[in-house]
């Protein structure tokens, strides 16, 4: 993962477009042994439903503990992931 990531920096990196953000593509890196395609394939799947959880909970339970000092581009942001999501 490692150099996938060091490769992204250098504009090499092979990656698709998600509603979280790039990721890479289950050749862009050599698998460990023993790693099967099919695990490449569920470890590299956006798991909407756990995503949208999430930000349920950073929405009720971490961002109210901040008021006021919280960034508005913190809350822009969650919003925009919410709306990739849906």
């Amino acid at each position: 993962m490692l150099k996938w990531i060091f490769e992204q920096c250098d504009g090499t990196g092979k990656f698709v477009e998600t509603e979280i953000g790039i990721m890479p593509t289950p050749d862009a890196f050599d698998a460990p042994a023993g790693v099967t395609a099919d695990d490449l394939k569920e470890l590299l799947t956006v798991d909407r439903e756990g995503w949208k959880r999430e930000i349920a909970d950073v929405r009720a339970e971490h961002y109210p503990k901040f008021g006021a000092k919280l960034p508005k581009e913190l809350w822009a942001e969650l919003e925009g992931l919410e709306a990739r999501l849906k």
